[in-house]
């Protein structure tokens, strides 16, 4: 059966190009009424013009979609609210948000000044908890929602010359998780999705003929499927030329070594059995980990007595 949006509202921010115009281009085709949001600033986050959002605009309303265009820049907690509620009032609800807008300020971090490292940490995260913040109640008020934080392979992996950029896209993962639990009881269920597209952050980095295999494109079936009404939720979904892939933070089981006056030596020598991967887990909360090393802790005192 084709995956349908009809009657649903989606919010896809940075849409002007690249991933996110694909992503809002494709809902709308689908039947989506469609914000179109991006500041149409330079790909370091400098100037802003409406144009990009409105022609992505003009491609959705000439194939016969609705969409409106909104400038706004994700880092304004009260134009994202302005936005979310210019959405309300126009469509009477949204039920759709697509966090993907973003900056690059690569350098090593030797080179990196603070002020670089800031506004990439506030346009990815902060850019992304203002457009959750300003939707969550009506989300929770219509018991349904679908959120996607766009991460990266550079924050679940690292990448040199990113340490801002991994930083950020790596805290959206943790933002997910924790939105996923407070979302489930309200239907919201919340997602990441790590792309690997040739768009403006990516052209410069790769060889033409691998670019050619990464359009934006084949991206966005997997966020298609990310928002749909039986989406997953707490999943990171890697996505880049038509494959897709899940990545998981899991937990080994560990070793349990107490608090002898050596209990540094044994950890630093027993590295390699704490790290053993056969019977890892995927905990489904931070708890999980306080619960596995309490059990541990107890079955040591147990076996003493």
């Amino acid at each position: 059966m084709t995956m349908r949006f009809d009657g649903r509202v989606a919010v896809v921010t940075g849409a002007g190009g690249g991933l996110g115009r694909q992503h809002a281009l494709a809902l709308a085709a689908r039947g989506a009424k469609v914000v179109v949001n991006d500041l149409g600033g330079t790909l370091d986050g400098q100037g802003g013009t409406p144009l990009a959002a409105q022609a992505v605009v003009d491609e959705i309303r000439a194939a016969g979609g609705v969409a409106i265009a909104n400038g706004a820049s994700v880092t304004n907690a009260q134009a994202v609210q302005d936005m979310m509620n210019e959405a309300i009032a126009s469509w009477g609800r949204v039920d759709i948000l697509v966090n993907n807008a973003g900056i690059l300020r690569d350098k090593s971090f030797s080179k990196m000044q603070l002020d670089d490292f800031r506004l990439v940490m506030e346009v990815h995260l902060m850019g992304a908890v203002n457009c959750c913040k300003a939707v969550w109640e009506a989300m929770r008020a219509r018991n349904y929602g679908r959120i996607v934080m766009t991460t990266s392979s550079s924050g679940l992996y690292g990448n040199f010359g990113q340490a801002n950029y991994g930083a950020a896209k790596m805290a959206l993962v943790g933002l997910m998780q924790t939105l996923s639990i407070e979302g489930a009881k309200n239907n919201i269920r919340v997602n990441c999705l790590a792309p690997t597209a040739a768009t403006r952050m990516t052209e410069n980095l790769m060889p033409e003929a691998v670019l050619k295999l990464l359009q934006p494109e084949s991206v966005t079936p997997g966020l298609l499927a990310l928002v749909a009404e039986d989406a997953p939720t707490r999943a990171i979904l890697c996505a880049g030329a038509g494959a897709f892939e899940r990545a998981h933070i899991t937990l080994t089981e560990g070793i349990f070594v107490g608090l002898p006056t050596d209990a540094a030596e044994q950890v630093a020598a027993r590295f390699d059995a704490l790290s053993q991967r056969e019977g890892e887990t995927v905990p489904q909360s931070g708890a999980a980990q306080g619960t596995v090393e309490i059990a541990k802790a107890s079955a040591a005192l147990t076996s003493a007595v």
